[in-house]
């Protein structure tokens, strides 16, 4: 069963047709798989070997290429005609003789498109130089332009189903946030922590499961906190410590970001005066986020807000946010920062991190959020504080246990 309507899709796909018409394009490869699922519904872990949908602007349905042993998947996770679902020999696959680039211009050529104005997803983590090397040797007479986050922007503005999959996606989050940080205690590792986090982001709440995240969590201790990115270790949790947990919830593919940060025992002093610090930046954000704003304007707000203490952050405050697949759950379009002009339309949903990273420490606290008809809203319940863990699991008969 598709998690959307077949109306919503041919929505989306007159939407995608509307944008490649503005650039004089004709055909659209896309092969980012969110964009891919986005416009058909096809969801499986296939992303490691060449595979596409492409968009004929003057035909009503998309075509799906990809591996033999895949396209049972197309057939029961799209909307797309039997016909419509092309696959190519699994000698195609990981060969330094045949590439499927080969095959789809071959088949471009059969159905008549060989010629056209073509759009190439070139800037993405699953199109590579070679294959547009190929595509281009496969089809000679076509013109090729760039058709680069086209999808992408598509998606920004969600729908009332989208909102409700990333609602559902918060309380995955929530839950696994609740888990992770009570984990975080002395006689644990930072791999326990990411092991209980992760169990919370599959098993999901009871009334719904979860899904894999296009990010795995970062569970950085100690002075690793003032490196962004780290994944997690065997290191020991000590007392003392701080420890940034940023995860993601995932709900049919849409993700709700959160980040917090936890103190093992008595916070450090500079994280105590830092937390009000954000806290209050992050409300002066969420009061500048409205219909007709701008995501500069969100990043004025915070700057001037961080200013008076001294502080600037250089970094953006955030990203467009939704469906992904690894490596990342942003959308690729807008930025929380200095100069980005796209203008907030209600349903736009981003993910707020203004984290702080210095030498040996770091301070994270991250809201996902929707812009509403007046304002926004954030999706997560969670408290937007720093969370103080005592360092000992405390037991209720005994008292204190490691």
């Amino acid at each position: 069963m598709l998690p959307f309507d077949i109306r919503e899709y041919q929505e989306r796909l007159q939407k995608t047709k509307e944008r490649m018409a503005e650039k004089n394009m004709e055909v659209l490869l896309v092969t980012d798989p969110a964009n891919m699922n986005y416009l058909t519904g096809y969801d499986a872990w296939s992303f490691y070997v060449h595979q596409m949908v492409i968009i004929i602007i003057d035909e009503p349905q998309p075509i799906w290429i990809g591996r033999y042993m895949d396209a049972n998947g197309a057939r029961i996770k799209t909307w797309i005609y039997d016909e419509n679902i092309i696959s190519y020999p699994d000698y195609y696959v990981h060969s330094e003789v045949y590439h499927p680039m080969t095959f789809i211009g071959e088949i471009l050529q059969q159905i008549g498109h060989g010629n056209r104005r073509v759009g190439v997803e070139m800037d993405n983590y699953y199109f590579t130089a070679k294959a547009f090397m190929k595509l281009q040797e496969a089809l000679p007479n076509a013109v090729f332009q760039s058709g680069d986050l086209l999808v992408n922007w598509v998606r920004i503005v969600k729908s009332d189903q989208e909102i409700e999959y990333m609602t559902k996606a918060a309380a995955i989050a929530d839950n696994a946030m609740t888990h992770g940080v009570e984990n975080v205690r002395i006689g644990n590792r930072e791999n326990d922590a990411a092991a209980h986090i992760v169990y919370h982001q599959i098993t999901g709440t009871e009334d719904y499961g979860g899904e894999y995240t296009s990010i795995v969590p970062m569970i950085p201790s100690g002075k690793n906190t003032g490196i962004p990115h780290l994944t997690w270790s065997d290191r020991p949790f000590e007392e003392g410590d701080s420890t940034i947990i940023e995860l993601a919830g995932c709900y049919q593919r849409y993700h709700v970001p959160l980040a917090r940060t936890v103190s093992i025992g008595t916070p450090d002093d500079r994280l105590a005066r830092l937390t009000p610090i954000v806290q209050e930046g992050i409300q002066a954000v969420l009061e500048a986020a409205k219909p007709g704003a701008t995501c500069s304007d969100m990043e004025e707000a915070w700057r001037k807000s961080i200013s008076r203490y001294g502080i600037e952050k250089e970094a953006r405050l955030g990203y467009s946010v939704g469906l992904g697949y690894p490596p990342d759950w942003g959308e690729h379009t807008a930025s929380l920062r200095r100069g980005d002009t796209t203008v907030l339309e209600e349903n736009m949903t981003f993910h707020l991190i203004p984290a702080l990273w210095f030498d040996h420490y770091g301070l994270e606290l991250s809201e996902t959020l929707r812009i509403t008809k007046d304002g926004c809203k954030t999706f997560s319940n969670y408290p937007r504080e720093l969370v103080v863990q005592h360092p000992f699991l405390l037991n209720q008969q005994s008292g204190e246990i490691s």
